[in-house]
Protein backbone atom coordinates (compact mmCIF):
# COMPACT_ATOMS: atom_id res chain seq x y z
CA UNK A 1 0.00 0.00 0.00
CA UNK A 2 1.18 3.73 -1.13
CA UNK A 3 1.49 5.85 2.05
CA UNK A 4 -0.61 9.33 0.76
CA UNK A 5 2.45 11.73 1.64
CA UNK A 6 4.91 9.39 -0.57
CA UNK A 7 2.32 10.15 -3.12
CA UNK A 8 2.15 13.56 -2.22
CA UNK A 9 5.99 14.29 -2.17
CA UNK A 10 6.44 12.32 -5.58
CA UNK A 11 3.79 14.76 -7.44
CA UNK A 12 5.43 17.78 -5.88
CA UNK A 13 8.90 16.45 -7.18
CA UNK A 14 7.90 15.55 -10.58
CA UNK A 15 6.03 19.28 -11.22
CA UNK A 16 9.11 20.53 -9.78
CA UNK A 17 10.74 18.72 -12.29
CA UNK A 18 8.56 19.81 -14.83
CA UNK A 19 9.08 23.46 -14.33
CA UNK A 20 12.97 23.23 -14.27
CA UNK A 21 12.71 21.81 -17.83
CA UNK A 22 10.11 24.82 -18.60
CA UNK A 23 12.26 27.48 -17.18
CA UNK A 24 15.67 26.24 -19.01
CA UNK A 25 14.03 26.31 -22.14
CA UNK A 26 13.51 30.31 -22.41
CA UNK A 27 15.72 31.96 -24.31
CA UNK A 28 17.32 34.29 -21.78
CA UNK A 29 17.59 31.08 -19.04
CA UNK A 30 19.64 29.26 -22.35
CA UNK A 31 21.84 32.77 -23.04
CA UNK A 32 22.87 33.03 -19.46
CA UNK A 33 23.50 29.13 -19.68
CA UNK A 34 25.64 29.55 -22.91
CA UNK A 35 27.54 32.76 -21.53
CA UNK A 36 28.13 30.65 -18.88
CA UNK A 37 29.70 27.33 -20.13
CA UNK A 38 31.96 29.60 -22.33
CA UNK A 39 33.65 31.01 -19.31
CA UNK A 40 32.52 34.59 -20.13
CA UNK A 41 32.65 36.05 -16.39
CA UNK A 42 36.68 35.14 -16.66
CA UNK A 43 36.43 36.32 -20.33
CA UNK A 44 34.87 39.78 -18.96
CA UNK A 45 37.09 40.54 -16.02
CA UNK A 46 40.57 40.05 -18.28
CA UNK A 47 38.49 42.71 -21.14
CA UNK A 48 37.66 44.82 -17.92
CA UNK A 49 41.30 44.80 -16.68
CA UNK A 50 43.18 45.68 -19.87
CA UNK A 51 40.22 48.10 -20.49
CA UNK A 52 41.67 50.47 -17.63
CA UNK A 53 44.80 50.34 -19.50
CA UNK A 54 43.45 51.56 -22.95
CA UNK A 55 40.87 53.96 -21.29
CA UNK A 56 43.75 56.40 -19.95
CA UNK A 57 46.28 56.12 -22.40
CA UNK A 58 43.78 56.56 -25.07
CA UNK A 59 42.74 59.82 -23.39
CA UNK A 60 45.73 61.13 -23.14
CA UNK A 61 46.88 60.43 -26.71
CA UNK A 62 44.11 62.10 -27.56
CA UNK A 63 44.42 64.95 -25.80
CA UNK A 64 47.99 65.05 -26.56
CA UNK A 65 47.15 65.23 -30.45
CA UNK A 66 43.79 67.12 -30.10
CA UNK A 67 44.33 69.10 -27.44
CA UNK A 68 44.57 72.45 -28.69
CA UNK A 69 41.51 71.91 -31.31
CA UNK A 70 39.32 71.08 -27.80
CA UNK A 71 40.10 73.47 -25.78
CA UNK A 72 39.86 76.31 -28.74
CA UNK A 73 36.09 75.14 -28.63
CA UNK A 74 34.57 75.75 -25.32
CA UNK A 75 31.02 73.99 -26.48
CA UNK A 76 32.51 70.86 -27.71
CA UNK A 77 35.17 70.93 -24.95
CA UNK A 78 32.00 70.84 -22.38
CA UNK A 79 30.19 68.48 -24.44
CA UNK A 80 33.28 65.69 -24.78
CA UNK A 81 33.33 65.44 -20.94
CA UNK A 82 29.44 64.98 -20.41
CA UNK A 83 29.87 62.30 -23.26
CA UNK A 84 32.82 60.81 -21.50
CA UNK A 85 31.11 61.39 -17.77
CA UNK A 86 27.96 59.60 -18.88
CA UNK A 87 29.88 56.94 -20.49
CA UNK A 88 32.27 56.10 -18.26
CA UNK A 89 30.80 57.14 -14.63
CA UNK A 90 33.76 58.49 -12.22
CA UNK A 91 36.40 58.85 -15.02
CA UNK A 92 35.96 62.43 -14.86
CA UNK A 93 36.73 64.75 -12.24
CA UNK A 94 34.19 67.82 -12.46
CA UNK A 95 34.09 68.48 -8.58
CA UNK A 96 32.06 65.52 -7.65
CA UNK A 97 35.52 63.03 -7.80
CA UNK A 98 36.92 60.80 -10.07
CA UNK A 99 40.07 59.66 -11.50
CA UNK A 100 41.01 62.40 -13.70
CA UNK A 101 40.54 66.23 -14.23
CA UNK A 102 39.54 68.53 -17.08
CA UNK A 103 42.37 70.34 -16.66
CA UNK A 104 44.95 67.55 -16.45
CA UNK A 105 43.56 65.99 -19.77
CA UNK A 106 43.59 69.93 -21.52
CA UNK A 107 47.40 70.33 -20.58
CA UNK A 108 48.39 67.11 -22.21
CA UNK A 109 50.82 67.44 -24.79
CA UNK A 110 52.43 65.09 -27.64
CA UNK A 111 55.38 67.32 -27.93
CA UNK A 112 57.22 66.02 -24.93
CA UNK A 113 58.42 62.66 -24.15
CA UNK A 114 55.48 61.97 -22.15
CA UNK A 115 53.22 62.37 -24.86
CA UNK A 116 55.18 60.65 -27.46
CA UNK A 117 55.07 57.87 -24.86
CA UNK A 118 51.32 57.90 -23.83
CA UNK A 119 50.68 57.79 -27.94
CA UNK A 120 52.47 54.09 -28.21
CA UNK A 121 51.09 52.92 -24.84
CA UNK A 122 47.73 53.98 -26.26
CA UNK A 123 48.01 52.48 -29.45
CA UNK A 124 49.65 49.11 -27.85
CA UNK A 125 46.89 48.57 -25.22
CA UNK A 126 43.81 49.63 -27.71
CA UNK A 127 44.89 47.63 -30.07
CA UNK A 128 45.08 44.95 -27.40
CA UNK A 129 41.66 44.81 -25.74
CA UNK A 130 40.25 45.28 -29.19
CA UNK A 131 42.20 41.99 -30.65
CA UNK A 132 40.97 39.93 -26.69
CA UNK A 133 37.78 41.63 -27.31
CA UNK A 134 37.57 39.92 -30.77
CA UNK A 135 38.68 36.21 -29.58
CA UNK A 136 36.08 36.18 -26.32
CA UNK A 137 33.20 37.45 -28.72
CA UNK A 138 34.51 34.23 -30.95
CA UNK A 139 35.04 32.59 -28.18
CA UNK A 140 31.63 32.96 -27.26
CA UNK A 141 30.67 32.09 -30.81
CA UNK A 142 32.94 28.96 -30.04
CA UNK A 143 34.91 29.84 -33.16
CA UNK A 144 38.07 29.28 -33.70
CA UNK A 145 40.56 32.30 -34.35
CA UNK A 146 39.79 33.88 -37.64
CA UNK A 147 42.12 32.75 -40.60
CA UNK A 148 43.58 36.71 -41.34
CA UNK A 149 47.39 37.24 -41.26
CA UNK A 150 48.10 38.86 -37.77
CA UNK A 151 49.46 41.62 -39.49
CA UNK A 152 46.56 42.61 -41.48
CA UNK A 153 44.32 41.76 -37.91
CA UNK A 154 46.23 44.51 -36.09
CA UNK A 155 46.12 47.35 -38.51
CA UNK A 156 42.12 46.71 -38.36
CA UNK A 157 42.06 46.57 -34.73
CA UNK A 158 44.12 50.15 -34.70
CA UNK A 159 41.63 51.02 -37.55
CA UNK A 160 38.48 50.34 -35.33
CA UNK A 161 39.97 52.10 -32.42
CA UNK A 162 40.68 55.41 -34.37
CA UNK A 163 37.23 54.90 -35.80
CA UNK A 164 35.97 55.02 -31.94
CA UNK A 165 37.40 57.96 -31.26
CA UNK A 166 36.21 59.63 -34.14
CA UNK A 167 32.97 58.69 -32.90
CA UNK A 168 33.34 59.57 -29.86
CA UNK A 169 33.99 63.14 -30.81
CA UNK A 170 31.25 63.20 -33.38
CA UNK A 171 28.91 61.67 -30.72
CA UNK A 172 30.10 65.06 -28.62
CA UNK A 173 29.79 67.05 -31.50
CA UNK A 174 26.12 66.09 -32.46
CA UNK A 175 24.63 66.09 -28.40
CA UNK A 176 26.65 69.87 -29.02
CA UNK A 177 24.68 70.68 -31.79
CA UNK A 178 21.46 68.71 -30.54
CA UNK A 179 21.44 70.63 -27.11
CA UNK A 180 21.47 74.07 -28.98
CA UNK A 181 18.91 72.72 -31.00
CA UNK A 182 16.98 72.05 -27.95
CA UNK A 183 18.04 75.68 -26.01
CA UNK A 184 16.46 77.37 -29.15
CA UNK A 185 13.30 75.50 -29.16
CA UNK A 186 12.68 76.02 -25.45
CA UNK A 187 13.50 79.67 -25.78
CA UNK A 188 10.92 79.95 -28.47
CA UNK A 189 8.00 78.44 -26.32
CA UNK A 190 9.26 80.47 -23.01
CA UNK A 191 10.60 77.56 -21.31
CA UNK A 192 13.55 77.98 -19.09
CA UNK A 193 16.52 76.26 -19.51
CA UNK A 194 16.38 75.12 -15.58
CA UNK A 195 13.01 74.07 -15.60
CA UNK A 196 12.14 70.51 -14.79
CA UNK A 197 10.80 69.35 -18.51
CA UNK A 198 13.79 70.70 -19.52
CA UNK A 199 16.44 69.12 -17.69
CA UNK A 200 14.18 65.57 -18.61
CA UNK A 201 14.39 66.68 -21.95
CA UNK A 202 18.14 67.11 -22.28
CA UNK A 203 19.14 63.86 -20.06
CA UNK A 204 16.68 62.02 -22.55
CA UNK A 205 18.62 63.49 -25.69
CA UNK A 206 22.40 62.43 -23.94
CA UNK A 207 21.20 59.31 -23.27
CA UNK A 208 19.38 58.62 -26.59
CA UNK A 209 22.54 59.97 -28.40
CA UNK A 210 24.37 57.58 -26.23
CA UNK A 211 22.25 54.71 -27.12
CA UNK A 212 22.90 55.63 -30.52
CA UNK A 213 26.56 55.19 -30.24
CA UNK A 214 26.76 52.05 -28.21
CA UNK A 215 24.34 50.68 -30.68
CA UNK A 216 27.00 50.88 -33.54
CA UNK A 217 29.83 50.00 -31.24
CA UNK A 218 28.36 46.99 -30.37
CA UNK A 219 27.52 45.90 -34.06
CA UNK A 220 30.56 47.14 -35.20
CA UNK A 221 32.03 44.97 -32.82
CA UNK A 222 30.47 41.94 -33.26
CA UNK A 223 30.31 42.27 -37.00
CA UNK A 224 33.32 44.00 -38.20
CA UNK A 225 35.79 43.28 -35.25
CA UNK A 226 35.13 39.50 -34.46
CA UNK A 227 34.64 39.05 -38.47
CA UNK A 228 31.69 37.08 -37.74
CA UNK A 229 28.91 36.55 -40.45
CA UNK A 230 25.75 36.93 -38.53
CA UNK A 231 22.73 37.84 -40.17
CA UNK A 232 21.06 40.59 -39.78
CA UNK A 233 17.78 39.94 -37.50
CA UNK A 234 19.91 38.31 -34.43
CA UNK A 235 22.86 40.82 -34.77
CA UNK A 236 20.23 43.54 -34.58
CA UNK A 237 18.39 41.50 -31.70
CA UNK A 238 21.89 41.28 -29.41
CA UNK A 239 22.75 44.46 -30.28
CA UNK A 240 19.84 46.31 -29.13
CA UNK A 241 19.51 44.34 -26.11
CA UNK A 242 23.00 45.45 -25.49
CA UNK A 243 22.55 48.65 -25.94
CA UNK A 244 19.50 49.17 -23.82
CA UNK A 245 21.31 47.21 -21.07
CA UNK A 246 23.97 49.34 -21.19
CA UNK A 247 21.74 52.72 -20.96
CA UNK A 248 21.02 51.05 -17.95
CA UNK A 249 24.13 50.55 -16.14
CA UNK A 250 25.27 54.45 -17.25
CA UNK A 251 21.37 55.89 -15.72
CA UNK A 252 22.25 54.07 -12.43
CA UNK A 253 26.17 54.24 -13.00
CA UNK A 254 26.66 56.82 -9.82
CA UNK A 255 24.32 54.69 -7.64
CA UNK A 256 25.83 51.27 -8.63
CA UNK A 257 29.69 53.20 -8.18
CA UNK A 258 28.57 55.01 -4.91
CA UNK A 259 27.77 51.63 -3.34
CA UNK A 260 31.12 50.49 -4.42
CA UNK A 261 33.22 52.79 -3.30
CA UNK A 262 31.10 53.47 0.15
CA UNK A 263 33.17 50.35 1.29
CA UNK A 264 35.52 51.31 3.87
CA UNK A 265 37.87 48.42 2.69
CA UNK A 266 38.63 50.31 -0.46
CA UNK A 267 38.00 53.70 0.46
CA UNK A 268 41.39 54.43 -0.68
CA UNK A 269 41.76 53.41 -3.58
CA UNK A 270 37.46 53.77 -4.28
CA UNK A 271 38.07 55.85 -7.94
CA UNK A 272 40.18 52.74 -9.30
CA UNK A 273 38.01 50.11 -7.63
CA UNK A 274 34.75 51.43 -9.19
CA UNK A 275 36.35 52.40 -12.81
CA UNK A 276 36.98 48.15 -12.73
CA UNK A 277 33.13 47.32 -11.25
CA UNK A 278 32.19 49.50 -14.11
CA UNK A 279 34.56 48.54 -16.60
CA UNK A 280 33.40 44.44 -15.46
CA UNK A 281 29.84 45.19 -16.10
CA UNK A 282 29.81 46.59 -19.09
CA UNK A 283 32.43 43.60 -20.56
CA UNK A 284 29.74 41.04 -19.24
CA UNK A 285 26.78 42.99 -20.58
CA UNK A 286 28.75 42.99 -24.38
CA UNK A 287 29.83 39.39 -24.22
CA UNK A 288 26.18 38.36 -22.88
CA UNK A 289 24.64 40.23 -25.81
CA UNK A 290 27.49 38.40 -27.79
CA UNK A 291 26.09 35.03 -26.67
CA UNK A 292 22.10 36.12 -27.07
CA UNK A 293 23.09 37.06 -30.79
CA UNK A 294 24.68 33.30 -31.05
CA UNK A 295 21.54 31.90 -29.09
CA UNK A 296 19.10 33.45 -31.88
CA UNK A 297 21.16 32.41 -34.89
CA UNK A 298 21.44 28.71 -33.94
CA UNK A 299 17.58 28.59 -32.78
CA UNK A 300 17.11 30.25 -36.65
CA UNK A 301 18.97 27.39 -37.70
CA UNK A 302 21.68 29.82 -39.15
CA UNK A 303 25.95 28.95 -38.91
CA UNK A 304 27.68 31.70 -37.98
CA UNK A 305 30.70 29.98 -39.61
CA UNK A 306 29.03 28.55 -42.45
CA UNK A 307 32.41 27.06 -44.01
CA UNK A 308 33.26 25.68 -40.91
CA UNK A 309 29.83 23.91 -41.08
CA UNK A 310 30.27 22.52 -44.68
CA UNK A 311 33.46 20.83 -43.91
CA UNK A 312 32.21 19.47 -40.64
CA UNK A 313 29.34 18.03 -42.57
CA UNK A 314 31.96 16.70 -45.24
CA UNK A 315 33.81 14.93 -42.52
CA UNK A 316 31.00 13.01 -41.21
CA UNK A 317 29.77 12.34 -44.22
CA UNK A 318 33.35 10.92 -45.29
CA UNK A 319 33.02 9.13 -41.53
CA UNK A 320 29.54 7.83 -42.47
CA UNK A 321 30.36 6.19 -45.85
CA UNK A 322 33.72 4.84 -44.08
CA UNK A 323 31.88 2.84 -41.65
CA UNK A 324 29.35 1.60 -43.53
CA UNK A 325 31.77 0.04 -45.89
CA UNK A 326 33.62 -1.35 -43.50
CA UNK A 327 30.82 -3.38 -41.99
CA UNK A 328 29.61 -4.20 -45.12
CA UNK A 329 33.10 -5.78 -46.14
CA UNK A 330 33.19 -7.43 -42.88
CA UNK A 331 29.37 -9.09 -43.53
CA UNK A 332 30.44 -10.06 -47.15
CA UNK A 333 33.17 -11.57 -45.70
CA UNK A 334 31.00 -14.56 -44.30
CA UNK A 335 29.29 -15.00 -47.26
CA UNK A 336 29.67 -17.48 -50.07
CA UNK A 337 32.54 -16.43 -52.66
CA UNK A 338 29.51 -16.87 -55.53
CA UNK A 339 27.20 -14.37 -52.93
CA UNK A 340 29.96 -11.79 -52.36
CA UNK A 341 30.31 -11.61 -56.01
CA UNK A 342 26.77 -10.82 -56.89
CA UNK A 343 26.08 -8.61 -54.25
CA UNK A 344 29.54 -6.59 -55.29
CA UNK A 345 27.80 -6.33 -59.12
CA UNK A 346 24.56 -5.30 -57.66
CA UNK A 347 26.38 -2.49 -55.62
CA UNK A 348 28.07 -1.33 -58.39
CA UNK A 349 25.44 -1.42 -60.92
CA UNK A 350 23.55 0.79 -58.31
CA UNK A 351 26.17 3.34 -57.71
CA UNK A 352 26.93 3.09 -61.60
CA UNK A 353 22.47 4.17 -61.81
CA UNK A 354 23.12 6.77 -58.91
CA UNK A 355 25.39 9.04 -60.93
Amino acid sequence: MVDAGDQTSGGLAARGRALLVRVRQHKPVRVIAHYAARRGPILAAGLSYQAIFSVFAGLWAAFSLAGLLIAGTPGLRDALFDVLSTSVPGLIDRGEGGAITPEQLLSASALGWTGAIAVVVAVFTSVSWFSSARDAVRDIAELAAPPVNVVLLRLRDLGLALAFGVALIASAALSLGSTTALAWVLDGVGIGHDSVLATVLGRGLGLALAFGLDLVVLVALYRVLAGVPIPARPLWQGALLGALALGVLKTLGSVLLGGASSNPVVASFAVIAGLLIWFNLVCQVILIAAAWVVVSATDAGVPLDPIGERDRRQAELRMRLEIEEQVRAELEADLPRAVRWIARRRRDKALRAGR
